[in-house]
């Protein structure tokens, strides 16, 4: 259901609705195998979520850097209940479970639950 969206500003207004993003870090260090990173799976992933339509429900980025540049791989999770970070990440398997949470949320038409395997790669990004 496309619906469109005001902001505040006088003229800016989206018809997009969009019930996530997911921002993955593909700067400096994140991803870098030249650098002695574990790699991330960037064809694979844009190639999937373009098969799978979910960039209409779920806007994949594919960022600079994002930072903590001590974390590997980091990715940001932004839906209207929030941030969610994730980093660490140094096999393909999470990935995959951020694509079938995206299938998960654009079926439901909200925000659907994480995948349990994804949490404990979850870290605080700002300090309290």
């Amino acid at each position: 259901m496309e619906t469109t969206i005001h902001s505040s500003q006088p003229g800016v207004a989206t018809k997009r609705r969009v019930l996530a993003q997911v921002v993955v870090c593909s700067g400096c260090c994140c991803g870098r195998t030249d650098k002695g990173r574990p790699a991330i799976p960037l064809d694979w992933l844009k190639r999937t979520w373009k098969e799978k339509r979910l960039l209409r429900h779920v806007q994949l980025t594919i960022s600079g850097c994002l930072g903590p540049c001590d974390i590997v791989n980091v990715i940001s999770i932004v839906t209207k209940h929030g941030d969610r970070w994730f980093g660490g990440i140094t096999t393909d398997e999470p990935f995959t479970w951020l694509v079938e949470w995206a299938e998960a949320t654009a079926a439901l038409g909200e925000p659907a639950d994480l995948p349990a395997g994804l949490l404990p790669y979850e870290f605080q990004r700002f300090t309290e």
